[in-house]
């Protein structure tokens, strides 16, 4: 997958091209683009740059172009976060931690689950080790 960051547009838009197994172009346009304001002319050029970027696909079907995602949905926004925790976190997840918890931007739901996770990671290294 590639490393070059996403726009917010980029990812919604990869996001939903993911979520729906694939779309055309007039179907983005459509769908995706028409609530959001977006001409025809701006989805297939963000569509093309996703392209560019080794975030979408394309193959010709009936002269049509069907742009479809190289990752499942629901690997799509974990993709997206490993790539910024690599390129800007330097490859750990402390900064966010320490932004989490300065914050204070962090329900008591989220934290349960990020709770449940820690719990999670531990049982997994005390497996592994000897």
């Amino acid at each position: 997958m590639s490393t070059k960051t996403l726009g917010d547009q980029e990812l919604n838009l990869l996001q939903w091209v993911a979520d729906r197994g694939g779309a055309t172009v007039g179907e983005a346009a459509e769908e995706f683009g028409g609530p959001r304001g977006l001409a025809r002319s701006t989805v297939l050029t963000m569509m093309e740059r996703l392209r560019a970027k080794g975030r979408l696909g394309r193959k010709q079907e009936a002269g049509v172009y069907f742009y479809t995602s190289p990752v499942p949905a629901g690997e799509v926004l974990r993709d997206v976060v490993s790539n910024f925790v690599e390129r800007t976190l330097g490859g750990t997840v402390a900064p966010f931690v320490a932004y989490l918890t300065d914050s204070g931007k962090i329900s008591n739901e989220e934290l349960a689950e990020l709770e449940e996770l820690v719990s999670k990671l531990q049982a997994e290294r005390q497996e592994k080790e000897p």
